[in-house]
């Protein structure tokens, strides 16, 4: 066989090829019945989606609440921002082969306590803790594990509080409790999470190089703590000086209501 009939056989075969693969994605992935199949076993895991984003909502809302009310108790607000984020299907599908979990509803639920995720950014250390112990005394609010990685910071460096819970949301059709990841951490320590990731995820550097750079985001991990403990003191010291020096109650540079 020369090659000018080669080359019209191995064409001939990649067509037939190409008409197989298209007969079988039109006569079964794209079948009625397929469609059905897909539509009934996915329609359950957009509606678990749906009750994490309920659940984000409700977390969000008692974060909303307790920054207002915290604010005029404090002259300030603590918290700098919230962010939130639902764990991409990607991502979950990753963990639950990671971690062995069974490919059903109930199981996901069970062992990945980290689909639903809220973000809290505060502005100094000890706000991390007056608003985490004032988020876990709410009657609704079951707390299942806690981790604090301010105190005991990873190895990398990385600092912040880690709160499993447990919120109800009300649905159409009754309660319906949900596990919820809540994060806490100052503007200093999200700055540093939020480039370390960038920095040392995704990229294949050798082995030598990867530890140089570890070194280094630890480094700067430390520094970042010595900011926030003197952003800390200078904020304790304001505190203490309006205390010792209270304003008059008077507000004497603005006129009375009865002027």
């Amino acid at each position: 066989m020369n090659q000018e009939e080669n080359n019209a056989l191995t064409e001939a075969l990649e067509n037939t090829l190409s008409t197989v693969q298209d007969d079988f994605v039109r006569e079964s992935l794209m079948s009625d019945s397929f469609l059905d199949f897909v539509e009934q076993n996915t329609k359950p895991i957009d509606q678990m989606f749906a009750y994490y984003r309920c659940a984000i909502l409700e977390v969000e809302t008692k974060f909303n609440v307790l920054d207002e009310s915290l604010s005029v108790q404090l002259e300030r607000n603590p918290i700098e921002s919230i962010k939130s984020r639902v764990k991409s299907v990607e991502s979950l599908l990753r963990k639950m082969r990671r971690k062995n979990v069974p490919l059903n509803l109930s199981a996901i639920e069970e062992n990945i306590h980290d689909i639903a995720g809220v973000r809290v950014i505060c502005s100094f250390p000890d706000d991390i803790y007056e608003l985490a112990d004032a988020f876990l005394a709410q009657d609704d609010i079951t707390l299942i594990k806690r981790k604090d990685y301010i105190k005991d910071p990873k190895p990398s460096g990385y600092r912040s509080l880690h709160l499993i819970v447990e919120i109800p949301i009300f649905l159409k059709d009754g309660k319906r409790n949900m596990k919820v990841e809540v994060q806490f951490r100052t503007i200093a320590m999200d700055f540093w999470a939020s480039l370390e990731h960038k920095l040392h995820y995704k990229h294949d550097l050798p082995p030598e190089r990867a530890k140089v750079l570890a070194d280094e985001l630890r480094n700067c991990a430390e520094q970042i703590e010595l900011l926030d403990m003197r952003m800390q003191a200078v904020r304790n010291e304001i505190v203490t000086y309006n205390e010792e020096n209270p304003k008059d109650a008077s507000f004497p540079g603005f006129p009375m209501f009865d002027e």
